[in-house]
C-alpha cells in the first residue's frame, strides 16, 4: 500500500483540509509556498495517464471548492500533477498540489539544459 493510500485509510497522520467520500486534501509536509496543499483520490491511480475522465471531474469541483474555502480563490493559486520520474511524480499516487497565499515564482527549470531537448 503506497503512502497516500495509507493517509486515505488514516494509518499516517495527515493535516486535512477537506475530505468527501472520494477525495482527500491535506497540507504537505514540505510546503513550497505559504498554501500548499495535496488534493488525491481516494482510489488508488499512479499518475494523471491511469485516471479516468470521471474521476477528474470531481477532482476537478473538489479543487475549486477547497481554494473557495480557503480564500485563495480570487488572489489566484497553481495547480500542479508530476508524472513519472523526469515530471518529478514522489509518490506513485496521484496528487494535484495547490499553491498559493503569495505571488509565485516560476522556476522549475533553471537547473536543466534544454540544448538538444528537441
Amino acid at each position: 500500500m503506497c503512502l497516500f493510500c495509507k493517509i486515505v485509510e488514516k494509518e499516517i497522520p495527515s493535516n486535512i483540509v477537506a475530505e468527501n467520500e472520494n477525495f482527500l486534501a491535506f497540507h504537505d509536509i514540505n510546503p513550497k509556498a505559504p498554501v500548499h496543499i495535496l488534493a488525491i483520490p481516494k482510489q488508488h491511480f499512479e499518475s494523471f495517464n491511469d485516471v479516468t475522465p470521471e474521476v477528474m471531474a470531481g477532482m476537478t469541483s473538489f479543487i475549486q471548492q477547497i481554494v473557495k474555502d480557503i480564500n485563495i480563490e480570487k488572489s489566484g493559486y497553481r495547480v500542479i500533477t508530476n508524472i513519472g520520474e523526469n515530471g518529478g511524480q514522489e509518490v506513485k499516487h496521484l496528487h494535484f498540489h495547490i499553491l498559493g497565499g503569495a505571488k509565485l515564482k516560476w522556476g522549475h527549470f533553471s537547473d536543466s539544459d534544454p540544448k538538444g531537448m528537441f
